[in-house]
């Protein structure tokens, strides 16, 4: 669907068979764990966060302790990276650093980064949109779309309780 210069990827019930699909995921994943840390990066990786938690929650017998992860995605070494989580919290645990798009993996990158100094027992990664235009080593464990676009196009998530969407512009 074309909404003027805007071309819907997904619409709301689309967005949320990815969001069920990538929990039953995450709980295959993760399925012999007690508990799981699902760290949100910035406004809609917290919302994503927040969401797959329920979901992995209300499919599983597995705890998800949701946590935000605070960064400047345009320079993410302009200041310092903050967690709502700490070391003790992640001790032993697997956790999963989730953002909506990915487009070359410097976000996520430096989403796991606060992670490698804790003592955890793995990191995963999780993203609704994989814009295919990797240029840092981080691999997405979980994906909900995977999309290959130019550099000048621009994927927009909408996550709101009015209903979410994925365009592209």
């Amino acid at each position: 669907m074309n909404m003027g210069d805007k071309t819907q990827i997904l619409d709301n019930k689309q967005v949320s068979q990815r969001l069920n699909r990538l929990a039953w995921q995450v709980y295959e994943q993760c399925s012999n764990e007690t508990e799981i840390i699902a760290a949100g990066i910035g406004k809609n990786g917290y919302v994503l966060a927040q969401r797959i938690g329920a979901l992995v929650e209300s499919i599983s017998g597995l705890k998800v302790n949701v946590s935000r992860i605070e960064l400047n995605k345009d320079e993410p070494l302009s200041q310092p990276i903050k967690l709502e989580v700490d070391a003790e919290t992640c001790r032993n645990k697997t956790v999963l650093v989730i953002d909506d798009v990915s487009n070359s993996g410097k976000t996520l990158m430096y989403g796991v980064k606060p992670f490698l100094e804790f003592p955890v027992r793995s990191i995963l990664t999780l993203v609704l949109v994989d814009r295919d235009h990797n240029r840092y080593p981080v691999k997405t464990n979980f994906v909900g779309l995977s999309l290959s676009t130019t550099l000048q196009e621009h994927i927009s998530v909408v996550l709101s309780e009015n209903g979410d969407s994925v365009t592209l512009d």
